[in-house]
């Protein structure tokens, strides 16, 4: 079988294939990527723990921070402690919401993603109507998941501390 066939079957199987955990297989979220076709993950409970991802997905299935993985134990793994079998998209979820196998856990992550995009859109689309341009919204920039958000922000006191000591500086210069 050449690759791109190989590579085709497994991305069919993974976007139109619905699944069903079976008992020992448990739903996980993805925390972050090591390397090495690994990947961080937390279990419902709040466990933490590596998995790796199988050959047959490799360069074919892309991962990112915040998706759900549908994962086998590993008994032998001391940090590896799974293998993953499935990823699990918008749809997946859905579905095993509707047949109530979604632990309560990940509920509100689940649901937060799409809502806070969706009123983003909203913003957008009200502001589009509206006839404003804010040219300081970033609204519309990509946002890369596999990142981590830093929150910073410049306080007065702090522009006038720093000129304060430049000035002194300054003075001790001449």
């Amino acid at each position: 079988m050449s690759q791109a066939t190989k590579r085709k079957h497994v991305v069919k199987e993974v976007l139109e294939e619905y699944v069903v955990p079976s008992p020992q297989q448990q739903i996980v979220r993805v925390l972050g990527t090591p390397g090495n076709n690994l990947h961080e993950v937390e279990t419902a409970k709040g466990t933490r723990f590596l998995v790796s991802m199988p050959t047959k997905f490799r360069k074919n299935i892309w991962i990112k921070r915040g998706d759900f993985l549908l994962v086998d134990p590993i008994e032998e793994g001391e940090k590896v402690k799974a293998e993953i079998n499935f990823v699990l998209y918008k749809d997946h979820v859905r579905y095993l919401k509707k047949e109530g196998l979604w632990p309560e856990a990940f509920c509100d992550t689940a649901e937060s993603q799409p809502s806070s995009e969706a009123s983003r859109e909203r913003e957008q689309t009200a502001a589009h109507s509206s006839g404003e341009e804010d040219s300081d919204d970033d609204s519309d920039l990509f946002v890369n998941t596999n990142r981590l958000r830093y929150g910073c922000t410049e306080s007065e006191d702090d522009s006038e501390e720093e000129a304060a000591v430049t000035s002194d500086q300054d003075e001790e210069e001449k």
